[in-house]
C-alpha cells in the first residue's frame, strides 16, 4: 500500500517508521527544510510516562487566579484574545472536574504506558543514539498541600501498575544531588524510578536515516495546501510543488492539522500552545540534574541532556505567534536558578526556543480514523508527543494496516469530539 504520512515531526517520522516496518511505501511531505524542525526541536526532553497527565485537572481554574494574583503566571494569555483562543479555554474548563480528569489522564497513561514499550523493542531492533538516560524522574513539592494533592492521584498510578515512591527533601537530594542548595525550602518529591530522558532531535534525525534506509521518501520542502477528496475518499495532497496521490493518508502536523482538517469538515479542537525552551551547557556535573525535574507548581520541567541542560515550560495562548517572549526567557533562568544554582552559568552559547504545542483541551491526542475511510489522524500530542510517539506512531501505523491494536482506542480517535462533526467514522 503506498501511503503518505503529513508531518515530519516525531510523531509523523515514527509513524512513517513503522508503516514503512510493515511493508508499505511511504512518502512523507514537510514544509521544513530537515526533520523535528517546529515542535519536535527544542522540547523538554522528557519521556515522562508516569508523570503524562492533563493540564485540565480539577484545581486548574483556582491555580489561574492565584497565578494572576501573584504576577508570576506560567500561564500567559495575549491581551488581544482571539475568538480561537475562548473556544479553547472554555473546552478546557469544562474538563477541569473530577471525573474528566480522571478518563482523560487514564486515556493518555494508556498511551504512554503503551510507547515506552514500543521505545524499549524499537532500541532492542535498532542501533540508536539520542543523549538518552533512563535514570527516572523527580516531580517536586514546594508545600504539604501539593504532597496530598499528589497522593489523590495515585490510584489512577495504581491502576496501570506504575512505580512511585514519595520522598523526603533528603530523599529528593539522595536522588537529585544537585537540590542540596535548596534542600531546605522543600516540602519532599514523588519519584518515577522508571521514566526516561532523551533528546528528541536527535532521535527523530536517527529514525529519519533508518526510514531512508527503508525506503521511505521524505519530500521536505514541501507545503500542503490542501486534502483533495473524490467519491467521499481522499484521492491527493495538493502542496506548493504539485499533487501527491496514495491509497492512504496520515495527518501528523501538528498545531497545523486543524486548519487543514477543517476544509473537509473535520473538526478537531487543537490549539497552538506556545511554549519555551531554553539550553545551556554543564558547569559541574554533581550540581547539575541527572534526569528530569518536574516543579509542577510553575510548570517547569528541567532535563539533563548530554553535556546540557534544557528547561522548558510556560502556556502562552497567543495563536501562532512565534515571537521569542524575553520575560519568558527570564523565568525559565529563574526555574532553574531556584532549584540548580550552581548548576551552571550565563553563557554566549545559551539556546533559546519557543514552539507550538499542539493541545486538546482534555489533554489526549487524537489518533485514528476519520469520517473518510482513507483518512487518518495522529495529532494533538500537546507538550507529551515524545513522550508518546513510539507507541503512537506504532497504534497508526497498525490500524492503517487493519492489524489489531495492542492497547485499547476508546477515547482516543475523534469521536470523542462527535459534538463537532456530523459524519459517523469509518473503519475501512
Amino acid at each position: 500500500m503506498n501511503v503518505l504520512v503529513l508531518g515530519a515531526g516525531v510523531i509523523g517520522t515514527t509513524s512513517a517508521y513503522f508503516l514503512a516496518k510493515q511493508g508499505h511505501n511511504v512518502t512523507v511531505i514537510d514544509r521544513q527544510e530537515n526533520v523535528a524542525m517546529e515542535t519536535s526541536h527544542g522540547n523538554a526532553g522528557q519521556l515522562s510516562y508516569a508523570f503524562t497527565s492533563p493540564w485540565a485537572a480539577p484545581g486548574l481554574p483556582l491555580d489561574i487566579i492565584k497565578w494572576g494574583l501573584t504576577g508570576s503566571s506560567p500561564l500567559i494569555i495575549n491581551p488581544n484574545i482571539s475568538l480561537s483562543t475562548i473556544k479553547f479555554m472554555y473546552r478546557m474548563y469544562k474538563n477541569c472536574n473530577v471525573n474528566s480528569y480522571e478518563i482523560n489522564k487514564s486515556r493518555m497513561l494508556r498511551i504512554a504506558n503503551y510507547s515506552k514499550q514500543t521505545l524499549i523493542g524499537l532500541e532492542k531492533e535498532i542501533s540508536i543514539t539520542y543523549d538518552q538516560r533512563k535514570q527516572g524522574s523527580l516531580q517536586l513539592f514546594w508545600d504539604q498541600k501539593e504532597i496530598e494533592k499528589a497522593r489523590q492521584d495515585t490510584s489512577i498510578l495504581d491502576k496501570f501498575n506504575i512505580q512511585y515512591e514519595f520522598l523526603d527533601a533528603n530523599g529528593c537530594v539522595e536522588a537529585e544531588p544537585g537540590l542540596q542548595y535548596v534542600k531546605n525550602k522543600l516540602s519532599g518529591g514523588l519519584r518515577f524510578a522508571n521514566d526516561f530522558t532523551g533528546n528528541c532531535y536527535l532521535f527523530t534525525n536517527e529514525i529519519y536515516k533508518k526510514c531512508l534506509e527503508m525506503g521511505v521518501k521524505f519530500e521536505l520542502n514541501t507545503h500542503v495546501e490542501s486534502i483533495l477528496l473524490d467519491n467521499n475518499k481522499v484521492s491527493a495532497i495538493k502542496t506548493n510543488r504539485g499533487e501527491y496521490s496514495a491509497d492512504s493518508f496520515s495527518v501528523s502536523l501538528g498545531s497545523h492539522s486543524q486548519k487543514i482538517l477543517s476544509e473537509v469538515g473535520i473538526d478537531i479542537p487543537i490549539y497552538p500552545v506556545k511554549g519555551y525552551s531554553m539550553t545551556l551547557p554543564v558547569l559541574n556535573d554533581h550540581d547539575a540534574p541527572q534526569s528530569t525535574i518536574m516543579d509542577d507548581k510553575n510548570k517547569i520541567g528541567i532535563t539533563r541532556l548530554g553535556e546540557n541542560i534544557r528547561v522548558a515550560g510556560i502556556a502562552h495562548l497567543t495563536g501562532f505567534n512565534s515571537n521569542l517572549r524575553e520575560k519568558s526567557l527570564h523565568s525559565l533562568k529563574e526555574g532553574l536558578n531556584n532549584l540548580f544554582p550552581r548548576a551552571t552559568k550565563e553563557a554566549e552559547d545559551l539556546k533559546f526556543w519557543t514552539g507550538f504545542r499542539p493541545s486538546t483541551p482534555d489533554g489526549t491526542p487524537v489518533i485514528g480514523p476519520t469520517p473518510y475511510p482513507n483518512l487518518f489522524l495522529n495529532t494533538g500530542h500537546g507538550t507529551l508527543g515524545w513522550t508518546m510517539s513510539a507507541g503512537s506512531g506504532k497504534l497508526l501505523a497498525n490500524l492503517i494496516s487493519g492489524i489489531e491494536s495492542e492497547i485499547s482506542t476508546e477515547g482516543i480517535d475523534m469521536s470523542r469530539y462527535n459534538y463537532a462533526n456530523k459524519t459517523s467514522l469509518s473503519y475501512g
